[in-house]
């Protein structure tokens, strides 16, 4: 097993306020993560709006630096502000297919720019790998010399995908790559994306909060909560023996066409505490029924996968 990233107390925290009217504070958006990632093998990591999910993404692809920890990749380790060749060996695929092309370039140059900027290639060459990379998301070759909004939102975000491998990375970034997208298309683009991965031998660090998406894609799975770890498992692992209160109140509020789940199935309650003025102790006390004074006082550490006192 190939190991091409590798996360060792992840943080990422933001000074905020200090104004006329506010007061100075941290947002911890990412506070102690720590993953291991290997070729072929899809990491996706899940949890509520405000989890730090993106967060991380931006940090994994070097487009933020760590506050603390360290980020190795491809035995590495990711300097901040000198990405250098590594930040050649990720590459992102973003949430949203419309603003992540840009406008006024044609397919063929959008795809032709990661090489024409790292020098790879003359412009015949360039030209014949867009080509190449083209066929292999399933867009035709007729298409080369055509604008972003000409195509359909899919369409749109195969060409991102074909951009992000056009410089032959081992880490693919992708953040709610199907979120914008109909229903219809989802499938699509996520067996394009398995199909490639299987092809180039592909990382995949997946951000999303839809859980069928997570289901059909992912090897393992991270829960994140309030910039933290809750849970860590294999999927199969996670989807039928979820031990955090957390994980398995996620996956009662999924919606399903089975009559008994939807009979179990469960709102989370309360809001998502504040990151500027997080709880003591665990972070998911004044929403879990588990919750007693150890909780309130101590807060859990990731041990055997999980982060919580009753488990």
């Amino acid at each position: 097993m190939s190991i091409v990233m590798e996360a060792r107390d992840i943080t990422r925290h933001y000074k905020v306020g200090g104004g006329l009217f506010s007061k100075k504070g941290v947002v911890k958006a990412v506070d102690g993560v720590s993953f291991t990632l290997a070729a072929g093998e899809t990491l996706a990591v899940v949890g509520e709006s405000g989890c730090g999910k993106s967060t991380l993404a931006r940090v994994a692809t070097m487009l933020e630096p760590a506050s603390t920890g360290v980020l190795r990749i491809d035995d590495q380790e990711a300097v901040p502000g000198q990405p250098g060749t590594l930040g050649r060996q990720v590459q992102m695929v973003f949430q949203n297919p419309y603003g992540s092309l840009n406008p006024r370039k044609t397919v063929g140059s959008i795809l032709m720019e990661p090489l024409a900027i790292n020098h790879r290639g003359d412009a015949a060459a360039r030209e014949e790998a867009a080509r190449a990379m083209m066929a292999k998301v399933g867009l035709r070759q007729d298409q080369f010399a055509r604008y972003p909004h000409m195509f359909s939102g899919g369409q749109r975000q195969r060409i991102a995908i074909a951009r992000a491998l056009m410089l032959g990375p081992k880490v693919v970034v992708a953040d709610e790559p199907v979120s914008a997208l109909d229903v219809s298309i989802q499938a699509q683009v996520l067996n394009l994306l398995m199909d490639l991965q299987d092809e180039f031998r592909l990382a995949f660090l997946f951000i999303s909060h839809d859980l069928g998406v997570v289901r059909h894609i992912a090897r393992d799975v991270m829960v994140m909560y309030l910039g933290r770890p809750v849970e860590f498992a294999p999927k199969q692992e996670l989807f039928t023996r979820p031990r955090h209160p957390y994980t398995q109140m996620l996956l009662a509020a999924t919606p399903s066409v089975d009559p008994a789940h939807r009979k179990m199935s469960v709102a989370i309650r309360g809001e998502l505490p504040s990151p500027l003025n997080p709880p003591p102790g665990c972070a998911f006390t004044s929403r879990c029924p588990l919750a007693d004074g150890m909780c309130r006082e101590v807060r859990p550490e990731l041990r055997d996968g999980v982060a919580c006192h009753h488990v």
